[in-house]
């Protein structure tokens, strides 16, 4: 296993921020790190870096533990932190020149990072000047310069155009056939679109540890539908393979049906057949924003 968290718990005061987390990551596997504001997530990632000590339990990267060979083990991480830390009165090729010296690694490798991120259009200007998404490359390009075997991302996207999000999403794919990658974000269609795994944690605690696979397989899908006229549930409990139904405002209903079949027309049926009309309607897979949604509100 390239990551192994072993019953790890934080404590800042009187709050406990981590709560006996344990879980694994394998080499070739992107990871998405999910919870909301305040779950613990970007505290776990500083752990499991070496930026921050557990107050319990352990954490190996890559057969070293994170205390006991910290530099070994920080060697074989890429981390691109949740706020970026650069300077900005560098100027893009000066930063990068300077992290291989910090790495005792050739600058000649700098070229060919700067073109992997998409860095060139802007390659001439100090980092201050640049908009907060070729910051992000920047930082990413720090990342994964030396070649490490594990990288870790918090919130990796964060300020990226539609354009700059493809780039980065193939890039960290790119880097995830023979890497482990670990990423945090608020971007359900980012885990979707980039993850093998899925792992949700709220107030510390890891709720969910899910394969992205399962949850499209999963054969639920929810309307939400809005009617004219608000009716009881009694009637709406008619509806074919329904297996829930949740009144969400006056006439709103949030309804799941256990069938991968699409089951609008049978909506539109009902309400046909009981002289409603239908205001709204919208249709989803029951996958991972469903999961987040349950498990964290």
């Amino acid at each position: 296993m390239s990551i192994v968290i072993k019953n790890v718990s934080k404590v800042f005061g009187s709050q406990k921020v981590l709560d006996n987390v344990s879980f694994s990551i394998k080499k070739g596997e992107i990871v998405g790190f999910l919870g909301p504001n305040g779950a613990g997530k970007s505290t776990l990632m500083k752990i499991i870096t070496g930026y921050s000590k557990a107050s319990e339990g352990g954490v190996i990267v890559n057969d070293f533990d994170i205390i006991e060979n910290k530099i070994s083990a920080q060697n074989t991480i890429g981390y691109l932190p949740e706020h970026n830390p650069l300077y900005l009165e560098m100027y893009i090729k000066e930063y990068l020149f300077f992290i291989a010296s910090i790495y005792k690694i050739s600058k000649n490798k700098v070229e060919g990072i700067i073109e992997k991120v998409g860095l060139l259009p802007e390659v001439h200007k100090k980092i201050g000047k640049l908009s907060k998404g070729y910051r992000q490359r920047v930082g990413l390009a720090a990342a994964i310069l030396h070649n490490p075997d594990v990288l870790i991302l918090d919130e990796p996207t964060t300020g990226l155009d539609p354009n700059q999000l493809v780039e980065i999403r193939n890039l960290i794919k790119e880097f995830g056939i023979n890497k482990t990658v670990l990423l945090s974000t608020h971007i359900m269609q980012e885990v979707e679109a980039v993850c093998d795994r899925v792992i949700l944690i709220n107030k510390g605690k890891i709720v969910a540890d899910k394969n992205l696979q399962e949850l499209k397989n999963n054969k639920q899908q929810e309307i939400v539908v809005e009617f004219d006229f608000k009716i009881e549930k009694q009637f709406i409990n008619n509806l074919p393979s329904l297996e829930v139904s949740n009144n969400v405002h006056d006439t709103t209903w949030e309804l799941t049906f256990s069938t991968s079949e699409d089951m609008r027309s049978k909506v539109f049926d009902f309400a046909h057949e009981n002289g409603l009309k239908i205001l709204k309607l919208d249709t989803r897979s029951r996958g991972l924003e469903s999961l987040f949604k349950e498990l964290t509100t």
